[in-house]
């Protein structure tokens, strides 16, 4: 009896132990980037765990733009169109994931998938990363200026500003396709 209650422990620290550390690459390409508004998020120790990787580009051209009232950068999915957008690489724990997921408001605004990111160092290497992408959007965020770097403070005047939840909630409303 001594001995199948030594097990039961050992064993729940053995199953949990590889779960904590399940890692998952994010791709960045806006305000989470470092030296932008909300980089904090990828940092701060309560949302879970997230370490810089390195630089990377998309594999494939997306269009990069800046919409709403608040200056948000989205990664409209229309592959082959726009720009091979330069961001960062974060390896993050599943908590940062699952609030990475609110601040994106995935899956009601921006969908989550995995694609091919491009890492440069003496040899080209391909990274399997999540990527926030805007897949159901109204066609005119086309004709808006394609970026392929963001930056809050770029040459296009739009610094990104902050709101609270509901307001950006509605304003994304205007622009997502229903």
């Amino acid at each position: 009896m001594l001995d199948s209650l030594l097990f039961i422990p050992v064993f729940k620290r053995t199953f949990l132990f590889p779960y904590r550390n399940m890692t998952n690459k994010v791709f960045v390409y806006g305000t989470l980037k470092r030296n932008e508004p909300n980089h904090h998020w990828l940092t701060n120790i309560k949302n879970g765990s997230g370490k810089f990787l390195s630089e990377g580009t998309t594999k494939n051209k997306y269009p990069l733009v800046i919409a709403t009232r608040y200056n948000i950068p989205f990664l409209l999915y229309q592959p082959g169109t726009g720009h091979y957008v330069k961001g960062e690489i974060y390896e993050v724990d599943n908590t940062m994931l699952s609030n990475l997921d609110i601040l994106e408001d995935h899956p009601n605004y921006y969908i989550r998938e995995i694609d091919e990111i491009l890492v440069c160092t003496d040899k080209v290497e391909t990274h399997q990363c999540w990527v926030y992408f805007l897949k159901s959007f109204k066609p005119d965020l086309l004709s808006r200026q394609h970026l392929e770097d963001y930056s809050s403070k770029g040459d296009h005047s739009l610094p990104y500003l902050e709101s609270n939840n509901e307001s950006t909630i509605d304003d994304l409303d205007d622009i997502i396709r229903k």
